[in-house]
């Protein structure tokens, strides 16, 4: 006898129910959860949609699927947050991902966002960080910025000598979208550096900070003492570097990464720098290639200066 066709609808709620079954966090001892949601028994719910093996019972097939999601997913956010993970310990860290994974599940076809949301997960629930959570946020932000400098693209730059051909006053650079602004209350870029052995993450060589690379089996890294980090993450012939700033030079290009024209940019920063320091910043940034300008339609090219 020909199977009754599947429609559509009970599709999507197959997907539904095996999804919701994977994404559940595991037991303590890392295996799948004797009673479902309503408190059934999960062994019945895992027999109306899978069928047992000649070794393998309903539940068992079904458990390999969520054992294997929770370690993947587990393994990808550890690996994206080193610094959070040492700043907690194992234990601390390991619960603070299972409350992040279980409120953010892997919802896209790249594990590369499932970090996304980690910051501000780590603000918004502090009882899983406790006492420490200013300083995890912190890390997290530095930590995801890392991932976004590695990740996205680069426009076509615009050179230094391209700047003085254009009025001031219109002139909107943007700021590539692999550049992230930071404000840090503790000295972590320093931190994290430290952390990793012949290193993934590298200081600026014009902000050289000769860190200590550990070797393997070494003391721990102390943790940083509080003082306020103003940097720049970003990318640079295909290595990700951290770029310390001044506050004046990071309010100046928090004001060009909103959109505000050059010049109204430059007025919101006053006296705080003089002409020739304002100069050498943006030979330094537009020989790293960090601006570019989005491209007009035609009849409405810019102004240049006469």
């Amino acid at each position: 006898m020909r199977p009754k066709r599947q429609t559509a609808a009970e599709l999507r709620s197959l997907q539904r129910l095996m999804a919701r079954a994977v994404m559940r966090p595991l037991t303590s001892a890392a295996q799948m959860r004797p009673r479902w949601i309503d408190g059934s028994s999960t062994a019945r719910v895992a027999a109306k949609f899978i069928k047992p093996g000649p070794r393998l019972s309903s539940f068992d097939r079904l458990e390999i699927y969520n054992r294997q999601y929770w370690f993947r997913v587990f393994e990808c956010l550890a690996d994206d947050y080193p610094g959070v993970r040492t700043l907690l310990g194992e234990t601390q860290f390991r619960n603070l991902a299972v409350a992040y994974l279980a409120n953010h599940p892997s919802t896209r076809f790249t594990l590369r966002d499932l970090g996304h949301s980690f910051p501000a997960f780590i603000r918004a629930e502090p009882r899983w960080t406790d006492p420490r959570t200013a300083l995890a946020a912190d890390m997290a932000r530095l930590e995801w910025s890392h991932i976004e400098a590695f990740d996205k693209e680069t426009m076509p730059p615009l050179a230094a000598a391209d700047l003085s051909e254009r009025d001031p006053s219109k002139l909107r650079l943007q700021l590539q979208p692999h550049v992230t602004l930071l404000r840090l209350g503790w000295p972590l870029d320093e931190y994290l550096i430290a952390l990793s052995e012949h290193t993934r993450l590298r200081g600026e060589a014009s902000h050289a900070m000769a860190p200590s690379h550990p070797e393997h089996g070494s003391r721990k890294v102390a943790l940083p003492q509080p003082g306020t980090v103003h940097l720049a993450v970003h990318r640079h012939q295909n290595i990700v570097f951290y770029k310390r700033l001044t506050a004046a030079q990071l309010e100046l290009l928090i004001h060009l990464q909103k959109g505000r024209p050059l010049e109204r940019a430059l007025r919101a920063l006053g006296a705080k720098s003089t002409g020739a320091e304002i100069r050498d910043w943006f030979d330094d940034w537009a020989r790293l290639g960090w601006f570019w300008i989005k491209p007009v339609a035609p009849g409405k090219l810019p102004a240049r200066k006469q």
